[in-house]
């Protein structure tokens, strides 16, 4: 099930404008092309699109995935999105999608929160198992995830977080986050957008999986995924661990 925040065409039209800042997507711009030398690349959960369109505008060839249909319908209103490959669905409907006799993609990515919202294992292992088969022999898997021990849900307050924005055509946008529970390695937060223009609230819920990294090493191996290294997120040291995992060649 899509969170609103995604799949709420309202939400979705405003999403870039109350999370402006996506320097930390620089990272793995980096990351795929300086580093790896990529020259294609399925993005899963590309969301408004934003990611997808950086590696487009290097001159990669690339794929974006999104089960939020409205998120979806935003990064392919936006400027370039031509260059991309867009897909409503799972990474398994991309790979589908792709699969006009290429021998796969060099990098598969998932930033932000995406490898975290797939709570189950058996769904965490599909996605993973997707990237493999998405992949190239030799192809990397760039991922990113926090790390629980830092318990970053601490800090998701409405004090901490509570923003107004001037959005265009919305005037003034409010949001904010708040926990309401915790369990185990689930972390489940609210987050209401209020649009001030005409009163309206929409309520949208998430619930993310805080796994530990053993656990996440663990599932790569069992994915297929040979897991090559796991570095500390440059732009956000000692709260996100960047995994690489390649597909044997």
């Amino acid at each position: 099930m899509v969170d609103a925040i995604f799949g709420d065409p309202r939400l979705a039209a405003v999403y870039d404008a109350l999370d402006a800042d996506r320097s930390d997507l620089e990272v793995y711009e980096r990351i795929v092309v300086d580093e790896l030398g990529a020259r294609s690349a399925l993005d899963i959960g590309c969301g408004t699109g934003t990611f997808a369109l950086m590696l487009a505008a290097r001159g990669l060839d690339v794929t974006g995935v999104d089960p939020a249909a409205a998120s979806v319908a935003v990064a392919q209103a936006k400027p370039g999105a031509d260059a991309v490959r867009w897909v409503v669905g799972l990474a398994d409907a991309a790979t589908r999608a792709d699969a006009r006799g290429r021998s796969g993609v060099d990098v598969v990515t998932m930033t932000a929160n995406v490898a975290q919202v797939f709570l189950d294992d058996l769904d965490w292992l599909r996605v993973l198992v997707a990237a493999r088969r998405a992949l190239r022999p030799g192809g990397t898997l760039v991922l990113e995830s926090r790390r629980p021990e830092r318990k970053a849900w601490l800090e998701w307050t409405p004090d901490a977080t509570r923003q107004v924005v001037d959005v265009p055509h919305e005037g003034q946008v409010e949001e904010w986050i708040e926990v309401t529970g915790v369990d185990g390695e689930l972390v489940t937060f609210s987050s209401p957008t209020v649009f001030h223009r005409d009163g309206t609230r929409i309520d949208s819920t998430t619930t993310l999986r805080f796994r530990p990294r053993a656990a996440i090493e663990a599932s790569l191996a069992r994915a297929g995924l040979e897991v090559v290294d796991v570095r500390d997120a440059p732009d956000r040291p000692g709260r996100e661990w960047v995994y690489l995992a390649r597909r044997p060649g």
